[in-house]
């Protein structure tokens, strides 16, 4: 793992100049706080339920496409379990495609308490409150206060998961908000093994919404898998507009748990 983690903070340093030290810088700290972790499921788009061990990370990298804008874009997720029901959950884009504007977004800060729980001997079913800020990483832009819920239901081979967030913008900042509905099923195996640890494979479909202050709902359908071995999680799906702009919008994905 020391390995890996020094061949990627390499490729970050190498990848982009010193004007985009603090989105590199960001980054390498993000990586470093990569240790351990339990529950892999989640969707391609949607917020979890799911705890994270007390002491405990979730580290995801994604890669995401917008045909309509041409951007290519990564973004940096990091969960961190203070305990089985509270996490906090960070995240930061970075743009990687050339153009005007600044490359590096804002800080997304979330504190997730869990405030219903029923456990069973082949699922869960989990309630959650979301509560934060996002910070601008630029003195240009204003941030904004976030709120919202999520809701998960995991059994056998199925994951179900709902959240929806609101974000009140200061400044010139525009409200915005969001929901999401995704569904996992594994596909493979079909039956675990008595024995041994077996990757797995699972289905993806996502139905969202994205809102901005003096816009329309923008709906969207996803449609993916997920590949997981061990502590690690590959993921891939396209995006598709249902109406407004009808882009079609493609993602990538790699987790450690």
């Amino acid at each position: 793992m020391q390995s890996n983690r020094q061949s990627l903070i390499q490729v970050l340093r190498r990848s982009r100049s010193m004007s985009n030290k603090w989105a590199i810088l960001l980054w390498i700290g993000l990586l470093e706080l990569c240790f351990q972790s339990s529950a892999l499921g989640m969707g391609l788009r949607s917020f979890v339920a799911l705890p994270v061990e007390k002491g405990g990370t979730v580290l995801r990298g994604v890669v995401s496409h917008d045909n309509e804008t041409n951007i290519n874009q990564l973004t940096a997720n990091l969960a961190y379990g203070i305990d089985h029901k509270k996490t906090l959950l960070f995240g930061v884009p970075y743009r990687l495609s050339s153009g005007d504007g600044k490359q590096l977004g804002d800080f997304s800060l979330l504190y997730r308490q869990i405030v219903s729980q029923a456990d069973q001997p082949k699922g869960t079913r989990r309630i959650g409150l979301l509560g934060g800020a996002v910070i601008p990483t630029d003195s240009s832009r204003d941030g904004a206060f976030q709120a919202g819920a999520v809701a998960t239901w995991f059994r056998d081979k199925n994951e179900w998961d709902i959240d929806a967030l609101y974000q009140r913008g200061t400044g010139d900042r525009r409200d915005s908000a969001r929901y999401d509905l995704s569904w996992q099923h594994r596909l493979i195996p079909a039956v675990y093994p008595e024995w041994g640890i077996q990757s797995e494979v699972y289905g993806v479909v996502e139905l969202g919404g994205r809102w901005q202050k003096g816009a329309s709902v923008v709906h969207q359908f996803t449609l993916g898998l997920q590949w997981t071995q061990g502590r690690w999680v590959l993921e891939g799906g396209v995006i598709q507009d249902l109406n407004g702009p009808d882009a079609t919008g493609f993602l990538l994905s790699v987790r450690f748990h």
